[in-house]
């Protein structure tokens, strides 16, 4: 099959022997898988894979079922799925966890499925799951036209929730807006912990999600209410951050955070059924939907990291494997 590898920090394409399923896997003929910002992270040696997964980047994939493993014939082949997985997403076939894997939700293409898994089991994980986010609170998103933000601003607001987003621009604040946002700063010319105040009469938002951390970190906690959840899922300016621990003391702010990729199965099964719950009918129904930037064909991938790391996007960057 052809594959895109990772070689001295470059993607390369490459031919790689097709992978057979074990008892509770299955095999994906992949059509489109989703590009995020770990697997540009593993490229450069700074996310390793886990321990039994594939070298091949990609965590997220959608195509047809070729073949499903003794424990596994639920899923049959000719099914067409979605599916999280720990690694092998670049690539003609891919391996799946039968547990991981979810119908397309109705009128769906392959493309737009490939968008999902990544992004909304890590909102959900995290927003509602960990931060147990509720109707009628303020969630603050930091990166708001990312995957990540794009999914968390719809999935926010589907469930009656207020949401404030940080982007880099007018034009991705407008987009986050449109996309439902209550308010949106952009960070390049505004203070977001003043205009959190601002816009919260000081009260401070129930919930922050970033993926920033560094020099974020404290000014996160000046913008927290009181019983506020602060959970950190990516560190893009560093993993050090000296704070003031009083005001954690004083508002009872809890501080979180969580990877999702070195998880078991098990645990993220469990997402993937409350997803399919909760937010399949409301994609099925055009209520959310994933926001696609841009396409490229597998060879390109190489471009296709070169935008992500540019942050000129809006939404998801996707692979398509003809």
């Amino acid at each position: 099959m052809r594959a895109v590898e990772i070689v001295a920090g470059t993607l390369t394409p490459t031919e790689r022997l097709i992978p057979r399923p074990s008892a509770n896997q299955v095999l994906i003929k992949v059509a489109a898988a989703g590009v995020n910002r770990p697997d540009v992270m593993q490229r450069k040696g700074l996310y390793p894979a886990p321990i039994g997964a594939s070298d091949i980047p990609g965590l997220e994939i959608a195509g047809t079922v070729v073949e499903s493993g003794v424990n596994a014939s639920h899923i049959k082949p000719g099914d067409s799925v979605c599916a999280l997985v720990t690694g092998g997403g670049y690539a003609e076939y891919c391996l799946a966890s039968a547990a991981l894997c979810l119908p397309l939700p109705e009128s769906f293409s392959f493309i737009q499925a490939a968008a999902l898994p990544e992004t909304f089991f890590t909102v959900w994980s995290n927003v509602f799951d960990r931060a147990r986010l509720l109707p009628n609170e303020t969630l603050l998103v930091h990166g708001g036209t990312s995957g990540i933000g794009t999914t968390a601003i719809q999935l926010a607001r589907a469930f009656d929730a207020k949401v404030i987003v940080t982007a880099g621009s007018d034009a991705k604040c407008n987009a986050c807006i449109e996309l439902g946002a209550n308010a949106a700063i952009n960070y390049k010319g505004q203070d977001f912990v003043e205009e959190i105040k601002k816009i919260t009469d000081h009260r401070g938002v129930n919930v922050i999600l970033d993926m920033i951390g560094g020099d974020y970190f404290p000014r996160n906690l000046q913008c927290m209410d009181f019983d506020a959840r602060l959970v950190q899922i990516a560190i893009q300016n560093g993993a050090k951050a000296e704070i003031n621990l009083l005001p954690v003391m004083l508002k009872r702010l809890i501080l979180t955070g969580s990877t999702l990729r070195a998880r078991d199965n098990k645990f993220k099964a469990d997402i993937a059924q409350k997803l399919y719950k909760n937010v399949w009918p409301l994609l099925a129904a055009g209520k959310i939907r994933p926001i696609i930037h841009s396409t490229f064909p597998l060879q390109d991938a190489e471009k296709a990291h070169e935008l992500m790391e540019s942050s000129q996007h809006i939404g998801k960057i996707i692979l398509t494997v003809s």
